[in-house]
């Protein structure tokens, strides 16, 4: 007989290690956490030189959770020693984490398919099939990249797909896409003396907003002003590449407008992410921009007892895509789960108090900027 659980987590990330640490605590005692590789691996997969662009700061003294933080009295930058971490770092925070609460992280896991039935969730996996009432997807974005924009993007290499900055020695580079990721590409090869130009259907440069969502942070805009040779860098905004070919032994990227930028070096893609609940198929229904559908507790509308966490996570205009913001709905889950469940809330009060928990979406831009 297969393995029951009342909880499936699908991944072991940010989002799967924090809600199950609310879970242990309120004494859920028969569920587990999936992860395909191990603790944290989209962090590990990350370029070695890719760093947190939201600053972590230990502050709790002062009545302030740091932004990085997924777990109440915990502090990546207390723990790890670092503002910025890497990639690299934060896994092992994450490890420490799931340690600490003593989580059931089934790790090398991977997820084939899951099927919705009466009872609940069955989900068939490299390690053999399992059920459950409720389950929760935590399996993030990352290792999930949109590699094919538009015709001919296969041709390029996409920017989550980078081991090493300083594995690539090309002299010259073009990369497509002008968000956070495109900026950071272009930093990191600048700053190792290449010449780059970046194609960027949106000015996110010239944006002036409090919501890193829309616009580059702080830490972006003072690593690009500090170039030692800023005229390496050429931004060009809104363009949009629409295909890629190959001319003359030539990149040749073509834009809405008719222009072709040709490289010599196979070009950058840093056009974001399809998003892990791709895997899902038809459990799940979309509305504008592909965003899922969810109630208010995360509940995706389709398909009752399955929620949703992590930077996917949309509410109306509310983009929950930063650790900060999407931690903020960990403790919703939980509650909803916990009141079929009958477990211990108490613990609630403290996620409340420090800021962990937004269940009232009306004051989100108040209280989180999306």
């Amino acid at each position: 007989m297969e393995p029951y659980y009342d909880v499936i987590i699908v991944g072991g990330g940010a989002s799967g290690i924090g809600i199950g640490s609310i879970l242990q605590e309120m004494g859920c005692k028969h569920f587990v956490i999936l992860e395909k590789g191990e603790i944290g691996a989209s962090f590990r997969n990350w370029p070695q030189e890719m760093r947190f662009i939201t600053p972590s700061f230990p502050a709790q003294g002062f009545g302030q959770t740091d932004l990085n933080a997924i777990a109440p009295k915990t502090s990546p930058a207390y723990t790890l020693d670092e503002e910025h971490p890497t990639g690299l770092d934060y896994a092992q925070y994450l490890e420490l984490i799931a340690d600490h609460f003593e989580l059931p992280v089934e790790e090398n896991t991977t997820v084939h398919s899951v099927v919705k039935n009466s009872d609940g969730f069955e989900v068939s996996t490299s390690k053999g099939d399992i059920s459950s009432r409720f389950l929760i997807w935590a399996a993030g974005e990352y290792q999930y990249p949109n590699r094919k924009p538009f015709p001919g993007a296969e041709l390029a290499i996409h920017s989550s797909e980078v081991k090493s900055w300083a594995n690539i020695i090309e002299s010259e580079h073009l990369i497509i896409g002008g968000y956070e990721s495109g900026m950071d590409a272009a930093y990191q090869l600048c700053s190792r003396g290449a010449k780059v130009k970046v194609l960027a259907k949106t000015n996110t440069w010239e944006f002036d907003h409090s919501d890193p969502s829309v616009s580059l942070t702080p830490y972006t805009y003072g690593r690009i002003r500090k170039l030692e040779d800023p005229e390496k860098l050429e931004l060009i905004g809104n363009t949009e590449a629409v295909h890629m070919y190959q001319e003359d032994g030539k990149y040749a990227v073509k834009t809405a407008d008719n222009k072709v930028y040709y490289s010599d070096t196979q070009p950058i893609l840093a056009t974001g992410f399809t998003g892990s609940t791709s895997l899902l198929g038809d459990l799940v229904t979309r509305g504008d921009h592909g965003k899922v559908l969810l109630t208010e507790d995360d509940e995706v509308v389709k398909t009752p007892g399955l929620f949703l966490a992590g930077p996917e996570v949309r509410h109306d205009s509310h983009v929950f895509c930063y650790i900060y913001k999407f931690r903020q709905r960990y403790a919703v889950v939980a509650k909803a789960i916990a009141d079929n469940l009958q477990l211990d809330q108490s613990i609630l009060e403290q996620y409340r108090q420090e800021n962990f928990i937004l269940d009232d979406l009306s004051m989100c831009g108040e209280r989180c900027q999306c």
